[in-house]
């Protein structure tokens, strides 16, 4: 898209300064009145070209021209750093899997999701902000949305290479706790993830943000294995099952002895 306003750009501009031609009194060796000759002046101005066939016909012309040379060289400068910002800038590519799942995990039922780095180098100091959002009725009954931070057994990863499993233990701080599918449905319910890191060639940031709504949630599953070792012993990702999940029991709530 940058690419594509950048030409726009570069077209209306030399658009512009080809009527500024016209009203100015023209050029010289061009067809009287040509817009195309005057755009075609412009763009070789613009760009410092500078054929030599064709040139200001008039002081206006020219003082024209002069400031046409000023914009193109403080353009092109403008353009540089923008496209190298743009291409330099590295991304995170971060792969979540399509659904969360609740499922019991270490005797607690908790809301699991996974991420995998996709990048071919590492993502150090990685950190996830996981937030819950829901529909909610005051006590004098006004409709607001509130926001909850949920907790995770690990927020921070020193070396994101392969993948993460990110868990939250639904206990009784959990505003999860007592929650079903229905009431997270109708309750407009949300999971916003945001991961931030360094990457760990250029040193910059990176960030990635997913969202999960209530119909993403999948109760009662887990996230099916995707880590393996080759027959020479590399840890390796398989990403076919990547977001394949499978059926687990969750225990009834009276059972589920939550902390």
């Amino acid at each position: 898209m940058l690419l594509v306003g950048v030409v726009a750009a570069f077209i209306v501009a030399n658009g512009l300064f080809a009527l500024g031609y016209l009203i100015a009194g023209g050029i010289d060796n061009a067809r009287h009145g040509s817009f195309a000759d005057a755009f075609f002046f412009s763009v070789q101005t613009m760009a410092t070209i500078g054929y030599g066939k064709m040139v200001p016909a008039t002081v206006v012309a020219n003082l024209l021209a002069s400031s046409e040379a000023v914009t193109g060289l403080l353009t092109f400068a403008m353009v540089t750093g923008l496209v190298f910002s743009k291409f330099s800038r590295p991304t995170a590519r971060v792969r979540f899997t399509r659904n969360a799942v609740i499922a019991v995990r270490d005797g607690v039922p908790s809301l699991m999701f996974r991420m995998a780095n996709v990048r071919a180098n590492q993502i150090v100091e990685a950190q996830i902000h996981v937030v819950f959002a829901r529909q909610e009725s005051t006590l004098e009954g006004e409709e607001v949305r509130r926001f909850y931070d949920l907790e995770l057994t690990r927020l921070r990863n020193a070396i994101f290479n392969y993948s993460w499993t990110a868990i939250h233990p639904i206990n009784l701080n959990s505003p999860l706790y007592g929650a079903t599918a229905e009431s997270l449905s109708a309750s407009g319910a949300q999971i916003v993830v945001s991961l931030t890191g360094l990457d760990d060639t250029f040193s910059q940031t990176v960030y990635a943000r997913y969202y999960y709504d209530a119909e993403d949630i999948i109760w009662g599953a887990r996230l099916a294995e995707i880590s393996k070792r080759t027959p020479d012993g590399e840890f390796m990702l398989d990403f076919t099952h990547y977001d394949e999940v499978v059926r687990a029991a969750l225990p009834p709530p009276e059972i589920a002895r939550l902390e």
